[in-house]
């Protein structure tokens, strides 16, 4: 056998660069390496890019700085896969920098993201890439462009990917390009409603339709803060009393109830705030009333969100203020502060307010009101009742029939105003008549009426259809007129004023206290010694009073035999027609007094003033007369 020879090695190519490892640890050598045209440095460099980025913010704006943004962008669409990998991959974690989301902008690299979103791409490039576009996604102007290349579609077929970081990603993206007018609705309500103060703003949306969106969109959303957005606008538009006639010509009462209903605490007390100032409105009040929104407003009073439950007390206030309709309110907010386990500072809030508001009712539950609750037309007093008591409304008891009970004593000395009701029927006058709408033809008019026949008849058409609106009209405001209305008592128009006359120029408030109970005495009855009540048959009188009305419901005036309550009642109703303080109080067995403050006309000490006394007036045995507070012979008055 021959000798092996050894195989000497082939020198390298002269034209071929021998290898240098390189160990870099500066970012600025590393972003140069990414202009090399070498595949496997530039995999490198990108790998270490991807490293560096994802240990902080800091890290990412010196790459920006570095310039490595750019041929990055460049990278992501190289032809070799490992490349395209790392470049991918580093971009992905750079753009949660908002620099480096201005420079991907500017540079117009969303095209190429989506490129890569490719199926044929590898499943870390999908990854990376759909993370770069969840990023991005937050500006306006890149999520236009991804719909516009349809980038939508293509991340809807990632969320079949396998990879869940994938998914994520793309719903993320999805989540953000499907917010876009929803969060256009909420912010564009808030300049709405900024806007909406201003009246002339307000008459411009009016004309152009926009607040027919405006309560539209606030129905129809399904997004709680944009409902809410629209209750803060309305709220806003409604402080003014014009604006406030505009909306309820726009119906927004129907939409604020609709708008309770919503389980949501935020968009509940904004719809109270809305309705709260609405009722300023008495049109609004009303029709709040129609709509049945006292409900739902007192249920929220057991919600557990502390504004919500203030916000209701004070729409619930407004709601009821000098509303005799409010008694089913009244009966709702008794059931709750009867109840132990519902009952609450707001709930009591809002029953004292209701109570402030229709002192009727106040004096059948509590038995008391003070100087400072004035009663004017439309008190009436119910008697006393029990806290569970149902109360209903004065039309209600007005219209029964008859009956056993104790009857109901009103007053009302506002003469009624002139009624349409009072008209003779419309449909029996001719247009042309004194009566009718229409003036008379004049002469002049008579020599114009020679026209051709086909204008005679389409003149004669056009005054039959304006004869029939003339007569329809009318109609239609009668029927708005004919609602129930409080009987006028003339008789207690002229006590009060009476009163007036004899009692208010007197030169002291004694001197007028006692002249009135005087006064008041000689209307009911006059004077009733102690031992012969039983003999002063009030009861038989005002139970014909009853019969010849045939209603449960007597005006005072009418009252000419009146017993304690009576008495005190019309004291207090005359004394705060004339600007005396004094209050009401009920007692046991038709017992009623009045008390005033009264101060010492001659101070006993020389500069020294004390505080005033309370007095019980005496207007059933010894008119006029006055007696301590509590003193024995007040006690004597109060009981039987």
């Amino acid at each position: 056998m021959g000798k092996k020879v050894k195989k000497e090695a082939e020198p390298p190519p002269k034209d071929v660069f021998d290898p240098v490892p390189i160990g870099s640890k500066n970012p600025a050598t590393v972003v140069l390496m990414l202009h090399s045209p070498e595949q496997e440095v530039l995999v490198k460099a990108c790998e270490a890019m991807y490293k560096f980025a994802e240990k902080g913010d800091e890290n990412k704006a010196t790459l920006v700085e570095l310039g490595a943004v750019e041929p990055l962008s460049k990278l992501i669409s190289n032809e070799d896969k490992a490349v395209r990998i790392n470049a991918v991959m580093a971009l992905g974690v750079m753009a949660s920098h908002n620099d480096v989301k201005k420079l991907l902008k500017k540079l117009d690299v969303i095209p190429s993201i989506l490129a890569r979103l490719a199926p044929a791409e590898d499943t870390l490039i999908h990854e990376f890439a759909s993370l770069c576009l969840a990023y991005l996604s937050v500006e306006y102007t890149s999520k236009v462009q991804i719909f516009e290349l349809d980038g939508l579609d293509t991340l809807i077929r990632l969320l079949s990917s396998p990879d869940p970081d994938v998914k994520k990603n793309s719903l993320e993206c999805i989540y953000q390009l499907v917010q876009e007018l929803n969060d256009l609705h909420v912010e564009t309500l808030v300049v709405v409603s900024n806007c909406m103060e201003d009246m002339d703003t307000v008459q411009l949306i009016q004309q152009t339709g926009g607040l027919d969106k405006l309560l539209q969109l606030a129905e129809t959303s399904t997004l709680p803060e944009v409902q809410m957005n629209a209750a803060k606008a309305i709220t806003n538009t409604a402080q003014s009393n014009e604006n406030r006639k505009i909306l309820h010509e726009q119906e927004v009462e129907k939409t604020l109830v609709t708008l309770l209903r919503v389980a949501h605490d935020g968009l509940r007390t904004a719809a109270c705030h809305a309705i709260a100032i609405m009722c300023e409105n008495l049109a609004s009040k009303d029709e709040f009333r129609k709509l049945a929104g006292i409900q739902p407003i007192v249920q929220l009073l057991n919600s557990e969100n502390a504004e919500v439950k203030k916000a209701a007390a004070l729409a619930l206030s407004n709601l009821t203020n000098a509303n005799h309709l409010n008694a089913k309110a009244l009966n709702i907010l008794q059931e709750i502060h009867l109840s132990t386990s519902r009952k609450n500072n707001f709930s009591e809030a809002a029953l004292q307010r209701l109570f402030d508001s229709n002192l009727s009712i106040k004096y059948s539950f509590t038995g008391c009101l003070s100087s400072s609750n004035k009663i004017t037309d439309g008190f009436y007093d119910y008697g006393k009742v029990k806290p569970d008591h149902k109360m209903i409304t004065l039309e209600e008891l007005y219209k029964q029939k008859v009956n056993q009970h104790r009857p109901v004593v009103f007053l009302n000395a506002k003469p009624p105003e002139p009624a349409l009701t009072e008209l003779p029927p419309v449909e029996n006058k001719s247009p042309d008549s004194p009566g009718g709408r229409s003036p008379t033809p004049s002469k002049n008019s008579n020599k114009d009426k020679t026209p051709s026949k086909g204008k005679s008849k389409g003149k004669k058409e056009e005054e039959k259809t304006k004869e029939e609106e003339e007569i329809k009209i009318p109609q239609e405001v009668i029927v708005e007129k004919k609602q129930w209305l409080l009987p006028y008592d003339p008789i207690f128009h002229s006590l009060i004023t009476n009163v007036t006359k004899s009692v208010l120029p007197l030169p002291n408030t004694k001197e007028q206290v006692v002249a009135l109970a005087v006064f008041v005495a000689e209307k009911m009855g006059g004077p009733v010694e102690r031992d012969r009540l039983h003999e002063f048959f009030w009861e038989l009188h005002v139970s014909e009073l009853k019969f010849q009305l045939q209603s449960n419901v007597i005006p005072i005036g009418q009252i000419k035999k009146g017993t304690f309550y009576h008495r005190a009642l019309l004291f207090k109703a005359l004394a705060d027609r004339i600007g005396i303080n004094c209050s009401l109080v009920r007692g046991e067995y038709n017992r009623a007094w009045n008390e005033v403050l009264l101060a010492d006309e001659v101070p006993k000490a020389p500069g020294k003033l004390f505080p005033p006394k309370a007095y019980t007036v005496d207007l059933m045995h010894s008119p006029g007369h006055l007696m301590k507070k509590n003193s024995p012979e007040a006690i004597q008055y109060q009981c039987i």
